[in-house]
């Protein structure tokens, strides 16, 4: 991908002109998008995309460029131009080839399928959802591919190179009564090649896509209030990863601007509740078998039986916060610098049934499955829709509502997780942030919430 004789130019002048750490992140990357609308394809996409990053850091502070063109004259002068001042001497260790070891091997290649075999499962996908209802007023199915081939290369002497396959499947239904259109998707993912689509269940995911948007167009609405909450498990974990995950980040903690800074060793949450954050997990969307800093990717338990135990940490936040280095350094691309980011983070499992959570509440709301929302980093703050959601009364689920909200700060949740299930389960998802969009996955099993916010109409 770019010769060694570059590779050490670039790090040798980086030291040479006065940073204490030089990184050259070189990628290549093919991209394949196929979307199905209305039973006709919509688009199909690909693309290429090959550059060069290069980092320096000197004492906490990063510079970051990255160039599309290869040439050594161009990322030697890219490297000049980061520098904050010339000085004589420095030369970065020699490099040594690290082996990866890929935890997630790919069975079928995706180039040696054709593109009509992806089509027709859309094609399929879109018959079995329609049958769930004469209400469905419109499908849409997508599948997304990506192949992802890296180098990385710095001063202490790393030199690797990773390859990473995606593939993700997207089915959207929309349904329409009297009281306005309500949607449900299923949007399932993999680190992994073609086989991940040849082994789906077409059938339950048109079901459950196409059923839930059927109950939500017939339902009414709750009435809001702060009440007890029963989130439903698999992407119910959108809650914690976004209120709570980023704020565990370094990225954040570094800057001060999460309520976790300075409570490692602390209780933050209800003694029942394990937090983790795994980049191992075989196959998962967010598992990686080194981050993009080059570190390999290990299991990180962030909060155990309430006791806040660490943080996710990049090189730079590893440094200024004190913690190790968690392997959590990722980045969408060559156009940007890694930062700490989540990979597979969940709840872990609990003692307790879902049965129990219902007969605990006299009234309440069950959200089954969450959809979009917002949340502040910095203070916690989260808004998210409910897609799915039933109301709770008298230790039973009664009838589906539509529109309800969550509202309330993530660190004030935590301690109210008074009951967590024993059917964890996982869901794929894209999480942005400053060093772009990274596939992450999403998970808890279904807990209970003693009192949150909810909005209604």
């Amino acid at each position: 991908m770019l010769a060694q004789t570059t590779l050490n130019k670039i790090l040798d002048l980086g030291l040479s002109r006065g940073a204490d750490f030089v990184e050259v992140f070189v990628e290549e990357s093919k991209t394949s998008d196929i979307d199905f609308l209305n039973q006709k394809i919509d688009r199909i996409n690909s693309g290429n995309a090959f550059g060069v990053g290069i980092r320096l850091i000197t004492g906490g502070e990063s510079a970051y460029g990255y160039s599309s063109d290869a040439d050594e004259d161009v990322l030697l002068q890219l490297t000049a131009n980061l520098a904050r001042e010339a000085k004589s001497g420095g030369q970065a260790a020699a490099l040594l080839r690290q082996d990866v070891t890929d935890r997630h091997a790919v069975m079928i290649d995706p180039a040696s399928v054709p593109k009509q075999e992806r089509v027709e499962l859309l094609r399929q996908l879109d018959r079995l959802t329609r049958q769930h209802g004469d209400a469905i007023r419109q499908v849409g199915a997508g599948v997304a591919e990506k192949k992802r081939a890296i180098l990385i290369a710095n001063s202490e002497g790393l030199y690797l190179e990773d390859s990473r396959h995606y593939s993700r499947l997207r089915l959207s239904a929309i349904a329409e009564q009297e009281d306005g259109p309500q949607s449900a998707v299923e949007s399932p993912g993999v680190l992994g090649g073609y086989e991940f689509f040849q082994d789906l269940d077409l059938d339950h995911i048109a079901r459950e896509t196409g059923q839930r948007a059927m109950r939500m167009a017939g339902a009414g609405y709750i009435e809001g209030g702060m009440m007890p909450v029963i989130l439903g498990n698999g992407f119910g974990g959108v809650i914690f990863h976004e209120a709570c995950g980023h704020p565990l980040e370094t990225e954040s903690v570094r800057k001060n601007a999460s309520p976790f800074a300075g409570k490692i060793g602390e209780q933050i949450a209800h003694s029942v509740l394990t937090a983790i954050d795994d980049g191992t997990l075989d196959h998962q969307w967010g598992s990686i078998n080194v981050d993009d800093e080059g570190r390999p990717a290990q299991r990180t338990v962030l909060i155990e039986n309430g006791v806040l135990k660490t943080f996710l940490a990049d090189r730079i936040g590893a440094q200024q916060v004190g913690v190790p280095a968690s392997g959590s350094g990722r980045r969408e691309s060559y156009k940007y610098a890694p930062v700490s980011r989540m990979r597979n983070t969940y709840i872990d499992r609990g003692p307790h049934s879902f049965e129990e959570m219902v007969a605990s509440i006299d009234y309440g709301l069950y959200a089954k499955k969450m959809g979009g929302g917002s949340v502040n980093p910095a203070t916690g703050e989260f808004n998210f829709a409910v897609q799915e959601g039933y109301v709770i009364r008298d230790g039973k689920i009664a009838e589906p509502v539509r529109g309800a909200t969550l509202i309330g700060k993530g660190h004030e949740v935590l301690p109210r997780i008074s009951m967590v299930g024993n059917d964890l389960e996982l869901a794929a998802g894209m999480c942005g942030a400053s060093s772009g969009w990274v596939p992450t996955t999403v998970g808890q099993p279904t807990l209970k919430v003693d009192s949150v916010l909810v909005g209604g109409r």
